[in-house]
C-alpha cells in the first residue's frame, strides 16, 4: 500500500495527472458537485497506477482539494 497526496483540479478543460516530488496534481473535467469529482478522482488514480477502482482509497480530504490516497497493488 502507498499513500499519495494529491491536489484536485475540477471543472477542468481536459484530464491530466502531473507529479512533482511524489506530490500529484490532477486535473478533472468534474464538477465539484454530489461527490461527482472524487469518483473520477478515484477512477482517474485507478487507470493511472493500473488497479481496480476498488483498490483506491481516499482516507482524508473528502471535502478539500487537497487529498491523502491510499493506493493498493492489484492482488490485495
Amino acid at each position: 500500500m502507498m499513500k499519495i497526496s494529491v491536489r484536485v483540479i475540477t471543472n477542468a478543460k481536459a484530464e491530466k495527472i502531473e507529479e512533482n516530488g511524489g506530490d500529484f496534481k490532477v486535473w478533472l473535467k468534474s464538477k465539484p458537485v454530489e461527490n461527482a469529482a472524487n469518483k473520477a478522482l478515484i477512477k482517474f488514480i485507478a487507470k493511472h497506477f493500473q488497479v481496480p477502482k476498488r483498490n483506491v482509497k481516499i482516507v482524508s480530504g473528502l471535502k478539500n482539494r487537497n487529498k491523502i490516497l491510499e493506493v493498493f497493488p492489484d492482488g490485495t
